[in-house]
């Protein structure tokens, strides 16, 4: 299965990436075991939000820039507007990072 790193730079992540290092650095852990921890976040984050995350969010805004690369697009908004089924919120600046899930599969 392929897995794609959209989630090396969350919050979750950083922190994951931060505890690694240090157990590598104090010899608790090893480089090649820290790679494989990282590469299992990045599946079971793929396969977490495939499976339960069930909101829907609308995005509206002027679109500053886009590019596709490695089938990933991603899109920068400028003074956009986000909507789920309960709020909405009007933010200055916005990056979507997308890529087709049916690569995660091959």
């Amino acid at each position: 299965m392929a897995t794609f790193e959209l989630y090396r730079r969350s919050t979750i992540e950083m922190c994951l990436t931060e505890t690694l290092d240090e157990m590598v650095q104090n010899g608790t852990l090893s480089p090649e075991l820290a790679i494989q921890v990282l590469v299992q976040f990045d599946k079971s984050m793929a396969k977490a939000l495939e499976t339960q995350v069930k909101s829907k969010v609308s995005t509206k805004g002027h679109l500053h820039t886009y590019r596709f690369c490695d089938n990933v697009w991603t899109f920068m908004l400028q003074d956009a507007l986000i909507k789920t089924d309960d709020c909405q919120e009007n933010v200055g600046r916005v990056k979507i990072v997308a890529c087709d899930s049916k690569l995660l599969t091959q």
